[in-house]
Formats: structure tokens, C-alpha cells, sequence
């Protein structure tokens, strides 16, 4: 809740705008496309980690809030079931929440689940998923990644992946603190690659970045130094010859598509 009201002082100050449903994310879109940099940041409300949530029915406040994404668990187990770097399924709380998300039509991020909570998931929630900041299991071989079973999944149910630039999620081996970068951007743009060769098409492949906080360049691609340098995956697809439209798509249109589907009228 303190989140919301700092993004409503940001509102009232003109540098934020909140997007609850389908009308005001094309209105955004159509001021954005006519005055980028007079347009202020759009934004819709997710939330990392249900713990806020107190019980199933205490999702209903935050949608009225406006929140439109959720993923329930994060590191470790908690209140609804088990995260990253353990094997714990979902807890018994989760199946009434699961039900109650996918009731307000709320999309279900399936980042951060054990593996064991995942396909838990996969069988009883019915709704949207997508995976906001994932990356592939081939390309750094821990739990954190998805397998490519769990990607085709997201896939089927018509979801998007968001590539992450954490060097953890991208580096075999890698030790937060102690190992040094030996990746470049290129190899966000491989699962990228992945996503896009494991689908047949461009439609479930986004940006996820995960740069949110947390660590600096020491912990990303070693040709990563600010936020603008994300444009290289542009140019990287490119060069491996995928086509401007389907470049586009991967930038910014799966989600603009993703969530026009998903935000209510």
C-alpha cells in the first residue's frame, strides 16, 4: 500500500499514470505514439510475492487498487507455497486464492515457483499466466530457469516470458559477489532466441530486465552500463534476421497485446 500511495503522489505530480483497464491502455498507447516525451510513465500495478495478500479474499482490495498482475511465492516458501531454491508445493491457502485470481481476471506471474509449485499451478488455475522476468533453464542450469517444458507451457497458454539481464539467470556458475561477468547482452537475446524457437513465432518472447534493484553492473552483462544500453537486443535480433515487426513485438508489442487482453473493459 505505501507503493501505491508514493505511485499516487507521482501521479499527482505529473510523472506517472496508472492503467487499470483496456480504454486507458489504448488511451496511453495513442499519447505515447503521438508525444513520447511528454507522456508521462505508464503503469500497471503487479505484485512480486503474495505474502501482502493476508488471506484469499484480501486480493479483492488490491484489485480494487488496481492491481492486474500477480505472482504468489518468491525466494523460498511462504504463506501460499514454495519459491525459488526450494521444492515445497502449494500451500492450502493457495487453491481459495488461485480460484479468487482467477476469478477478477487478474494475470498469474508463474515467476519465482518451485518446480514442484509450478505444474501444482498448471493443473488448477485456469486464467492468464505470463512469466514477467524469466529466462531459460539451458542457458544457466539452476531452478531459478525455466525448463523448456515449463516455457512450452507459458507458450500453450498463450502467455509472455520476459527476458531478465541478472547475470545469475544468465551465466552458468554464476556466485553473486564472487564471479565475474563473462556474459554479454547477446546472451539475453538467445533466450530470447529460445523462447521464439521453442514457440515457432514471436508472439511469447518480451523484456523482463529484472534491473529493478537489488544490485548494479557488476551483476549484469558486461556490455550493460545504463538502461539505454537494452536497445542493443534490437539490434542484436536484427542481425541474427529477425524482421523489424517481429523486433517490435519482442521490445514492447507482446505485452501491449498481452494486456489488452487481460485488463478488464
Amino acid at each position: 500500500m505505501s507503493h501505491v500511495y508514493y505511485y499516487k503522489a507521482m501521479e499527482k505530480a505529473g510523472w506517472m499514470r496508472q492503467i487499470r483497464n483496456k480504454k486507458e491502455l489504448q488511451q496511453h498507447v495513442a499519447d505515447w505514439r503521438n508525444d513520447p516525451a511528454g507522456t508521462p510513465f505508464g503503469y500497471i500495478i503487479s505484485m512480486e510475492c503474495a505474502d501482502a495478500v493476508i488471506d484469499p479474499d484480501n486480493i479483492r482490495e488490491f484489485y480494487d487498487h488496481g492491481l492486474r498482475a500477480i505472482g504468489i511465492t518468491h525466494y523460498g516458501p511462504n504463506r501460499y507455497g514454495g519459491g525459488t531454491q526450494c521444492e515445497v508445493g502449494l500451500a492450502v491457502e493457495a487453491l481459495p486464492l488461485l480460484r479468487n485470481i482467477e476469478e477478477l481476471g487478474i494475470a498469474l506471474d508463474l515467476t519465482h515457483l518451485s518446480d514442484k509449485a509450478f505444474w501444482q499451478v498448471a493443473d488448477r488455475f485456469n486464467g492468464r499466466v505470463l512469466a514477467s522476468h524469466q529466462n531459460a533453464r539451458k542457458f544457466a542450469d539452476w531452478q531459478r530457469q525455466f525448463s523448456d517444458e515449463q516455457i512450452k507451457f507459458v507458450i500453450k497458454r498463450d502467455g509472455v516470458l520476459g527476458a531478465a539481464f541478472d547475470s545469475i539467470m544468465l551465466q552458468p556458475g554464476y556466485v553473486r559477489g564472487v564471479s565475474k561477468n563473462d556474459i554479454t547482452i547477446d546472451r539475453v537475446v538467445e533466450n530470447i532466441d529460445h523462447v521464439c524457437q521453442l514457440a515457432g513465432n514471436c508472439r511469447h518472447s518480451g523484456i523482463g530486465s529484472d534491473l529493478d534493484g537489488g544490485y548494479g553492473t557488476e551483476q549484469t552483462p558486461n556490455d550493460l552500463d545504463t538502461i539505454a544500453d537494452m536497445q542493443k537486443v534490437a539490434e542484436l535480433l536484427l542481425k541474427r534476421g529477425y524482421k523489424q515487426s517481429d523486433i517490435e513485438a519482442i521490445m514492447h508489442g507482446n505485452w501491449l497485446r498481452f494486456f489488452s487482453e487481460v485488463l478488464p473493459s
